[in-house]
């Protein structure tokens, strides 16, 4: 290289699981299920323990590609006006769109869920028109179609054969992207449910049934690791590995584990959006550290903005940081507030070790809202009727209200929250720098 040239830019792989619990790994601390070949990867790079996705899947989608609180994202509406859910408007601007100027070959494989359900998919919501230049999605977790683009390429997949398919597919991609930078994300449809694995993991892990789905994905997940080190790419690629959400608690022996956290997904308690999180890329990312700094999927636009030299929109608030120097190494303080939103309904606000739970009553609850705390283990639906703060640093289960023993910080995070309310908005209530429209 002359002394002029510029760096070769990095390749970006984000692998997406769905519905995989905080504790559904062996570096995470699971009893049961063994996931060898994750496990080296972080080995070999860093792990977090306290990272954050969204409380369920399209908003997580939502969340990670444009580097906003779901609250925030414009929605789109259908021909009738009506929002389909979920639904990203394409006036969002993605990932992939801030890379395409560099040069990026860009490709989304998996479950997509950004483009309305069932009755309400929009077609024109694909990948494609995302910033992809290639996309083999389905329409969500379910047994729909498999499209290239927009026409359908697999009418009626084998849910068993999914994990590896999408894993052959995302090999055959770096193989063919690999004299040019690349982003890849590979957002595969397991673990949630229903459940299906090939015959050579079938009853195979200790962890019964949901142990087998794991330990495949675990299994595939190597494969991809091995085939980025075969092409000589393991140095100029970051790989993330991260979950939308927590466990399905009301799927029973078919959900994961969150454990030592407190519910599950759908909840803005620790187990519905504090997710497992790796990163690796050898020379780049320092092997073997674990990071607890308050981190998030909406963290990852820009930060890969800032590894890429990529430029983020100036017309929009983007609410993620720049976590690069944490990734790296160099940076071991972060200082945000981090706000927690059962759909629109925001709950909680984190910031260092402390969590302060909103009071909400069946008044200030919208219906959106009491449709997915139906979700929710019983124990974990009561009403809050005062303000409730936990240290998580000694209570990371969130068992001990100490709001009386400190009423200086339940101040200072209910002006957090104050501004979340004005900011982003509220239950039917409309933030100032939010891009959603009234409806």
């Amino acid at each position: 290289m002359s002394a002029t040239a510029e760096p070769a830019k990095p390749n970006i792989v984000i692998i997406f699981t769905d519905d995989q619990g905080y504790q559904d790994l062996g570096c995470y601390g699971s009893p049961d299920i063994s996931t060898p070949h994750i496990d080296q990867m972080a080995a070999e790079g860093m792990r977090f323990t306290s990272f954050y996705a969204q409380t369920v899947c399209g908003p997580s989608r939502a969340a990670l590609l444009t580097g906003s609180y779901p609250m925030r994202t414009e929605r789109h509406r259908g021909d009738n006006g009506r929002i389909p859910h979920p639904a990203l408007s394409l006036n969002e601007i993605t990932i992939p769109e801030i890379l395409k100027p560099l040069g990026y070959r860009t490709a989304m494989i998996g479950k997509w869920d950004l483009a309305g359900r069932r009755e309400t998919f929009q077609l024109e919501l694909n990948p494609s028109n995302q910033g992809f230049a290639e996309s083999f999605w389905t329409e969500t977790s379910g047994d729909g179609p498999i499209r290239e683009g927009a026409e359908i390429s697999i009418p009626k997949p084998r849910r068993s054969t999914l994990t590896t398919l999408y894993t052959d597919k995302a090999i055959s991609f770096l193989e063919q992207a690999k004299e040019q930078p690349f982003f890849l994300y590979l957002a595969h449809g397991m673990p949630h449910t229903k459940l299906a694995v090939s015959k050579q993991f079938k009853r195979k892990s200790k962890g019964g049934f949901y142990g087998d789905v794991i330990e495949e994905l675990d299994h595939n997940v190597g494969r991809l690791l091995t085939r980025i080190s075969e092409l000589g790419l393991a140095e100029a690629t970051y790989v993330i590995f991260l979950s939308d959400n927590g466990p399905w608690w009301k799927e029973r022996d078919h959900a994961g584990h969150c454990e030592p956290l407190r519910s599950a997904k759908t909840s803005t308690y620790e187990g519905g959006l504090r997710v497992p999180f790796i990163i690796r890329a050898p020379g780049r990312v320092p092997a073997g550290k674990t990071s607890d700094l308050v981190c998030a999927s909406i963290d990852l636009l820009p930060t890969i903005a800032q590894l890429t030299g990529a430029k983020l929109p100036a017309d929009r608030v983007i609410d993620g940081l720049d976590i690069s120097g944490v990734f790296h190494g160099t940076q071991t303080e972060l200082d945000r507030p981090f706000f927690y939103y059962q759909h629109q309904s925001l709950r909680a606000v984190r910031q260092g070790d402390w969590k302060l739970h909103l009071p909400h009553s069946k008044l200030d609850r919208t219906k959106e809202g009491r449709t997915w705390q139906a979700h929710v283990p019983p124990k974990d639906r009561p009403y809050i009727e005062a303000p409730t703060l936990y240290n998580l640093s000694d209570d990371i289960g969130e068992t001990t209200n100490v709001a009386s023993n400190h009423p200086e910080i339940v101040e200072r995070l209910l002006k957090q929250l104050d501004f979340a309310k004005r900011d982003l908005g509220y239950h039917d209530s409309i933030g100032e720098n939010s891009r959603r429209r009234k409806r």
